[in-house]
């Protein structure tokens, strides 16, 4: 996400505008339900098989128009993980969270990679041509 930072000639705090990213268009992504901003490439898909506070999830390699919050620790159902909720940046709904740190090696390969839940995300761009994989 690109961040463009506005100054004056005034000692007035510097302002921050946010631009949305967009993923190339016709690749298969998932954009959030609610405001339909582009989350992440089916590329950077790495399972189906995860579960978030509100039923299914994804776990993604990469994400964008994704603010993240403060890390806290929290046992999950495969144990205690270091995690921060991750949020849309356009229409700041909670999506799901990202693994900072796991405690149990079997584990680590979750570091650095993003939970968005189902409840929260809808396919965009070329679904209907492609298989649905």
């Amino acid at each position: 996400m690109k961040v463009l930072e506005n100054s004056s000639k005034h000692n007035t705090p510097k302002k921050q505008k946010t631009f949305q990213h967009y993923l190339p268009a016709g690749d298969r992504c998932y954009s959030c339900i609610h405001c339909r901003a582009n989350l992440a490439a089916h590329s950077e898909l790495i399972s189906k098989s995860f579960q978030g506070s509100q039923g299914k999830a994804y776990l993604f390699n990469a994400v964008v128009n994704v603010g993240c919050g403060p890390a806290e620790e929290r046992v999950l159902l495969t144990g205690l993980h270091a995690v921060a909720d991750i949020y849309c940046e356009i229409c700041k709904t909670t999506l799901g969270w990202k693994y900072e740190h796991a405690f149990e090696s079997s584990q680590k390969y979750k570091e650095g990679k993003f939970i968005i839940e189902l409840a929260h995300m809808v396919k965009d761009n070329g679904w209907d041509e492609q298989n649905d994989s």
